[in-house]
């Protein structure tokens, strides 16, 4: 007879396990579906393994209370299944059901061949190890859906790849958490007042051996607040969604470390243009390379060069005899294009085309 005991809670880890299972495939706990997986897959495993010690308690079970009860679970399970097939778009559940069925089916024969056949277990296990062998000797030779194309006699069908997507990439303005900043009077933001446009992101660096946070002052952290930044570790923070104005901040670790956040209104974008004239890939005297080759502007402006000569080039901030500084850099572009870059701290920076390096130009922010 069945042991009821070991049954029922067979049952319900086996039918809570698979529940889960169906849901976490089914894409309704994306944010911890891999957690569910492997939790829902572990408890119905528990749960098969109390049910096949119930079912199998002193031989395979006649008690009727058992048969119904185990058909009302295989009813479960089926509702589930077809569920799972028929409603969710994810590729591997087949898989998944597929590798249940190559575990159950040899359990079943080989337990009842153990409990009613015993002279023939041993000769039906040898049969199902050898299958498995063979099986996966086929995966490996041939592939899980088919015949690969050295075995097909249709040609190979050459997929064309699809440019990858282009993901835009904000450019983060940087402040630096100095070396030794934890020291009192010490010098600890750098800039300790900076001002950006509503939308900027902003980038602090951990340059200093302890950690520190960037919490805002008046709140308390209610605004912005970084948690702790280790050693050489960085934190960002997306200004789209603050209101312009003054954001006093501070290091919540070291009180004393304390600097100015200034959010701006975005305003229009104020933009320069430089052209590369035709002839720029040829050196010659009297010859314009960029034109204006130096150019003067305010914080915040984009300048746009545009391609207008006959052959690629780069615009490269750096020059000749130093090479690239790594600020930017165009990468080559064609006739006709153009390259933009936007410039936030003053200063002034050299730039040059890796092509034809006697092509040089300088902006200048003021």
């Amino acid at each position: 007879m069945s042991d009821w005991d070991l049954m029922m809670p067979g049952m319900g880890l086996t039918a809570v396990g698979l529940a889960g299972v169906v849901i976490s495939y089914a894409g309704i706990a994306k944010t911890f579906i891999d957690g569910m997986h492997a939790l829902t897959g572990l408890t119905m495993f528990v749960g098969l393994i109390f049910l096949a010690c119930g079912i199998l308690s002193g031989g395979v079970s006649t008690s009727n209370r058992a048969k119904a009860t185990t058909l009302v679970i295989f009813g479960i399970a089926g509702s589930f299944g077809v569920f799972a097939f028929t409603m969710t778009s994810v590729l591997s559940l087949p898989t998944f059901a597929g590798v249940l069925l190559v575990i159950i089916i040899p359990t079943i024969v080989i337990s009842y061949a153990a409990m009613k056949i015993p002279q023939y277990a041993k000769p039906i296990s040898v049969i199902f190890i050898m299958a498995a062998g063979v099986g996966l000797a086929s995966f490996v030779v041939l592939g899980f859906v088919g015949p690969g194309a050295q075995f097909s006699l249709q040609p190979p069908v050459e997929e064309t790849e699809k440019p990858a997507e282009q993901i835009p990439v904000l450019k983060a303005i940087p402040v630096e958490i100095l070396a030794d900043s934890s020291i009192p009077d010490n010098p600890d933001f750098n800039p300790d007042v900076l001002t950006v446009n509503k939308g900027d992101v902003v980038e602090w660096t951990n340059n200093d051996n302890v950690m520190h946070t960037v919490t805002s002052q008046a709140d308390i952290g209610e605004t912005f607040d970084s948690s702790v930044i280790s050693a050489g570790s960085k934190y960002q923070l997306d200004t789209k969604d603050l209101a312009a104005g003054e954001y006093p901040y501070f290091c919540s670790v070291h009180p004393l470390m304390t600097a100015t956040l200034i959010v701006k209104e975005l305003t229009a974008q104020v933009t320069a243009k430089v052209s590369i004239p035709s002839g720029a890939m040829t050196q010659s005297e009297g010859q314009l390379y960029f034109d204006p080759q130096e150019i003067t502007i305010s914080s915040g402006t984009i300048v746009v060069w545009s391609n207008n000569d006959i052959a690629a080039h780069t615009v490269t901030s750096g020059n000749p005899t130093s090479g690239a500084s790594g600020t930017f850099d165009s990468d080559i572009f064609a006739a006709g294009k153009t390259f933009e870059y936007k410039f936030d701290p003053s200063g002034t920076t050299e730039y040059y085309c890796l092509l034809h390096p006697w092509m040089t130009g300088k902006v200048t922010v003021q």
